[in-house]
């Protein structure tokens, strides 16, 4: 396929091809690599997307699409013989409804640029992750990220009113509505949303927004027992009435590594403790919710159900709070070769079943370090596990010990990332045969030719 076929839709500006492309790469941590594509098409409209792949349909060229390029699962990878649809310049954010709280963007608008627009109307996008000033809307709809406040908010999937998607053939599905209960059959937004870009191309979205609030405290907190993690996670959420919005373990080794590269992340308590705790709280009143959160500190820490707290005293104390478990780079830059994990699983047995890894994971020959921590509150905890050598063999002994055990807990081998390509082989540890069996015939219905995001998921 030549890239001149887009020559009649397109400017050539928005066409790169040929040594265009060494600047151009699969994902940000690989930046070393440039990118192999037959070209790279840039649109700036959702007509321009339509058209597009109605030539791809017609060649049948496969397509990947590539956002902030911050997946972690393999989905933004590419081979040589496809068409990359890059969003970044489907920038636009349309409309701010400060009475219906929505926003209106095109999906390569960054997280980033999204909170800091709904701020400025005294509103909140609740959406949050360490790599928001990168990711575009779109991939992370497509992923279903979470984050730090699903606690409160949910996932992605929550938070979607309206949706934009072409299809696999060009057509284009707008279900652009404000409106938040629509019960007229099929919800079909939520095809697109979670599916990794192979079920259709999301172009616009309309956002639900929350009123800002006006107070946020935040703590860390030790403990040396996990049922003690799970007993004050009950505690607070019960007297908080609604205000818990971020509940994050982070593991003894993990918030060493964390907190020692620089002033920027010194360690807000010190190396004591097996576990520590970020809690965080938004509200309505800065002065009684401040003195709220401390009471319950204090309380917590008389009847011993915490071993120690450290209480973010102003805005700043907050962003450096949260800034060490954010900055993961402060572990991968550590290690030779990195391999990540997300996984889900019920909460009470999360202490013992991540005891059980460590152990394991540090008796693989190749594995040179392991660090937990994550989503406690909605049982969502990350690995990364630094490695020798990048052989398939030593791959896959990791993923194994990872995995094996999620299937008879009913765990999953992906809280929030995505499957991608480097989780598909373990999709039927999680899903059920009559499951998997269902995606297939949806992707056959939607995709027959199998051109959006080839080899991914499925």
């Amino acid at each position: 396929m030549s890239h001149s076929l887009f020559d009649s839709i397109l400017q050539p500006s928005q066409i790169l091809s040929g040594e265009n492309l060494r600047d151009r790469y699969h994902h940000i941590w690989h930046t070393d690599k440039p990118l192999k594509a037959i070209c790279v098409l840039l649109p700036t409209s959702t007509q321009e997307v339509s058209d597009i792949m109605k030539i791809c349909h017609q060649q049948l060229s496969p397509v990947v699409v590539h956002g902030g390029l911050t997946n972690l699962v393999g989905s933004t990878e590419t081979s040589g013989h496809e068409v990359v649809i890059s969003t970044e310049k489907l920038n636009l954010i349309e409309e701010i409804d400060t009475s219906s709280r929505t926003m209106t963007v095109q999906s390569g608008v960054i997280l980033e640029t999204i909170h800091n627009a709904a701020g400025e109307k005294d509103l909140l996008f609740p959406l949050n992750f360490g790599a928001r000033g990168s990711a575009q809307i779109g991939g992370v709809i497509s992923t279903n990220a979470g984050g730090l406040r699903v606690l409160k908010y949910g996932m992605t999937r929550q938070l979607i009113l309206g949706l934009e998607a072409v299809l696999a053939d060009g057509t284009i599905i707008s279900s652009m509505k404000k409106i938040i209960k629509d019960n007229s059959a099929y919800d079909l937004k939520q095809l697109f949303i979670g599916s990794e870009g192979t079920l259709g191309i999301i172009t616009r979205a309309i956002l639900k927004l929350e009123e800002a609030p006006k107070s946020r405290n935040a703590a860390y907190i030790g403990f040396n027992s996990y049922d003690k993690v799970v007993a004050f996670l009950k505690f607070m959420d019960s007297n908080l009435a609604g205000k818990l919005s971020g509940f994050e373990l982070i593991w003894r080794n993990s918030y060493e590594q964390m907190t020692s590269t620089s002033d920027a992340v010194r360690p807000p308590l010190p190396y004591d403790y097996n576990y520590y705790v970020l809690i965080e709280s938004l509200g309505s009143h800065t002065q009684n919710d401040h003195e709220e959160f401390q009471n319950l500190l204090e309380h917590a820490l008389e009847n011993e159900l915490i071993l120690d707290a450290v209480m973010a005293q102003s805005l700043s104390d907050v962003e450096w709070f949260f800034r060490i478990r954010e900055d993961v780079n402060n572990l991968v830059d550590f290690m030779k070769h990195d391999q990540h994990f997300d996984i889900s699983l019920p909460i009470p047995l999360i202490g013992d079943y991540i005891a059980e890894r460590y152990k394991s994971l540090k008796e693989i020959d190749g594995v040179e370090q392991v660090y937990a921590f994550g989503h406690v509150a909605d049982g969502n905890i990350h690995f990364m596990i630094g490695k020798s050598n990048l052989s398939l063999e030593l791959k896959r002994t990791i993923d194994h010990c990872i995995y094996n055990g999620l299937k008879s807990i009913g765990g999953s081998v992906s809280a929030e990332h995505g499957i991608g390509t480097h989780k598909k082989d373990y999709l039927e540890l999680c899903r059920s045969t009559e499951e998997i069996a269902l995606m297939k015939s949806l992707k056959a219905a939607m995709d027959p030719k199998g051109l959006l995001n080839p080899g991914k998921v499925l």
